[in-house]
């Protein structure tokens, strides 16, 4: 695995700041929000300088019922070419469900949600891996995420659950520390023995952030400093092996970049004073799997993985697929199927107000239920920004009252102009000027087209608008 050193999260509010600042070997920027055609000038100075940018996707839905989306599995290669990384890097987890397979209508989340870690799960997850590994042109590595909530009847802690899928699949990982921390606090699962279970020959780089504590649950924010206790499971995981790369990720809030830098340097120190010398074995897992395997190397695929994951389903993109998976009469089918119930009642009751699926704790999908919605608002905020423009101090309370009891079934843009569309239905804003703009706007943003830059029709629209007025 390519070195990549002591890296940061590269952020359009920063990039300036991430230019300037000493020892940045390399960045991360969030694949959905680039455009390979166009890329921000301070990508494209970084990339001249020799830094190293690792594209990092939030919508492919790895761990969901459903296969791979082609076209997101599209760009995000083409975000990969476009920057000449080296690898790119998912999540382990679920962001949308329903959909055919259990003939409901398909609800996005708006945020990454965890896996089941079942035996079922780690088959669908398998195969969903491969079909992105044939799409991708560079390695992927896939992260585990923050939780708030726990499934029950899980069967493998998380260490044995993302050692088995590198097992398998021969993918990266891509350790979050501060992650291991939140799940520490939220779910009573001990990161010490993650930690031991990790095939940490598979690492690929780790991931270090900020969070804060409410009322006992702790969210992983990347709006804050980061805390003790996630430097304390880095130096843990440093002292075990070296990792190739450990980022720094900040998303918003962003201090002044003397505190980036000086949070880079803790956690560089962190890491190095917590390295041992290079031992026989150090680096390495001898764990045996249930099935009797040790870890096979993170470039190795085994036959025995590649048939197993075969014989789950199809593998779009490359892969095969038996006459009984095409008929869906396959144990993998199946486990399609029960993974997509279970999801999506879960999601359901997240943002849809269904009731709790039995076995999940109610007051916890609650605290769930809110974070998703508060960040549904934040999000809409940023790619819209004329919405809050137009509504001042209402936008907040007018959003989320909006948001109840309906759950988003497209990506933020269409959530932004269905917010619109509700607002001018309302009579709202009251300002009739306002309303008059919010109306262009949406206007504007939801026809088949976009509206033409040419200024005669510029003008001509603006002609309609004051002749509307009167």
């Amino acid at each position: 695995m390519e070195r990549l050193g002591t890296g940061i999260g590269w952020r359009p509010e920063i990039a300036d700041a991430v230019e300037r600042m000493p020892g940045v070997d390399w960045v991360e920027t969030v694949a959905e929000n680039v455009c390979p055609g166009h890329l921000p000038d301070s990508l494209v100075r970084l990339r001249e300088r020799g830094v190293t940018v690792v594209p990092h996707g939030v919508s492919l839905g790895l761990g969901g019922a459903d296969r791979p989306d082609r076209a997101r599995l599209a760009a995000l290669a083409e975000c990969a070419r476009a920057l000449g990384s080296p690898l790119v890097t998912e999540h382990i987890a679920f962001v949308r469900a329903g959909g055919p397979l259990t003939a409901s209508p398909t609800l996005e989340a708006g945020h990454l949600l965890p896996v089941p870690r079942t035996r079922d799960a780690l088959d669908v997850l398998c195969e969903n891996i491969r079909i992105a590994q044939d799409a991708l042109p560079v390695p992927l590595a896939v992260e585990n995420i923050a939780a708030l909530i726990s499934w029950p009847g899980e069967e493998m802690t998380e260490g044995q659950f993302l050692y088995d899928l590198a097992d398998r699949t021969g993918v990266r990982l891509l350790i979050d520390v501060a992650n291991l921390h939140t799940n520490q606090v939220n779910r009573g699962e001990d990161p010490v023995r993650a930690l031991d279970e990790l095939p940490v020959e598979a690492i690929a780089y780790v991931h270090v952030a900020g969070g804060f504590e409410r009322d006992g649950v702790w969210h992983d924010s990347h709006a804050h400093p980061v805390p003790q206790p996630v430097l304390d499971i880095l130096a843990g995981l440093a002292s075990r092996c070296a990792p190739p790369g450990v980022l720094l990720e900040r998303d918003e809030n962003f201090p002044e970049p003397a505190e980036l830098e000086r949070e880079l340097n803790t956690i560089r120190r962190t890491v190095e004073k917590a390295a041992r010398p290079t031992e026989p074995g150090r680096g390495t897992t001898s764990r045996t799997t249930a099935g009797g395997t040790g870890a096979a190397g993170a470039d190795t695929k085994s036959a025995d993985a590649r048939s197993a994951c075969a014989a789950s389903g199809s593998a779009e993109g490359g892969g095969t697929q038996s006459a009984d998976a095409k008929s869906g009469g396959t144990e993998g089918g199946c486990a399609r199927e029960r993974l997509a119930l279970g999801q999506t009642a879960l999601l359901s009751a997240l943002v849809a107000g269904t009731p709790a699926p039995e076995g999940f704790d109610r007051v916890r999908l609650g605290v769930q239920t809110r974070s998703l919605t508060a960040k549904r608002a934040d999000v809409v905020a940023k790619v819209a920004p004329e919405l809050p423009g137009f509504l001042g101090e209402t936008y907040r309370a007018a959003f989320l009252d909006y948001a109840q009891g309906r759950p988003m079934t497209g990506g933020y843009r269409r959530d932004a102009l269905g917010f619109a569309e509700h607002l001018l239905r309302a009579g709202l804003p009251e300002d009739a000027r306002a309303r008059r703009r919010l109306h262009d706007w949406w206007q504007e943003r939801s026809g088949p087209t976009p509206p033409s830059r040419h200024p005669a029709a510029r003008l001509a629209r603006a002609t309609r608008r004051a002749l509307l007025r009167h």
